[in-house]
């Protein structure tokens, strides 16, 4: 075989560099691009006392009401202890309450407070201009597409994983 034909016979390596086609490409570069924005998203509330792991709590709890810590360990892909810290760490800062789930003593539901609704709005306003950071090299109706592929990639239309 001459040096300058690539090898079809050996394995594909796995990259996040664009044109890579390997199987584990795509995973890859959704993996930079979750780091990307998490950075960037984690700037934003910063200065406002929480992390990541606590605003996606209150993003359930803003778009479900009261939540058992069951569900939100699922809906924010946690476990039970994590997310028992995370709901800890929420209650300590006065943003969010345990409270008892009627008929089931055992079960305690996280309601927001109106502290962690005043701070998830603020959240909002401080991440605007770093969201905006973030998609200043996509062209215009881009950064539209861009949320809805990764929307339907994310959540499929059969449901399938």
């Amino acid at each position: 075989m001459s040096a300058d034909v690539p090898d079809r016979t050996a394995p594909s390596r796995a990259t996040d560099r664009p044109g890579d086609f390997s199987p584990f490409a795509l995973g890859l570069l959704l993996r930079q691009a979750h780091w990307r924005a998490a950075t960037v998203m984690a700037e934003a509330l910063r200065p406002l006392g929480i992390e990541l792991r606590h605003f996606a709590v209150l993003i359930v709890l803003v778009d479900r009401g009261p939540t058992v810590q069951r569900d939100l360990a699922a809906a924010t892909g946690s476990d039970k202890a994590g997310i028992m810290r995370v709901v800890d760490d929420l209650e300590r800062k006065g943003l969010a309450v345990r409270k008892a789930v009627p008929g089931d003593r055992r079960v305690r539901a996280v309601e927001i407070t109106p502290a962690g609704i005043e701070l998830f709005d603020a959240a909002h306003v401080a991440a605007e201009p770093l969201a905006e950071r973030l998609v200043a090299e996509l062209g215009p109706g881009e950064p539209e597409k861009l949320r809805d592929l990764l929307t339907r990639f994310a959540y499929p239309a059969g449901g399938e994983a």
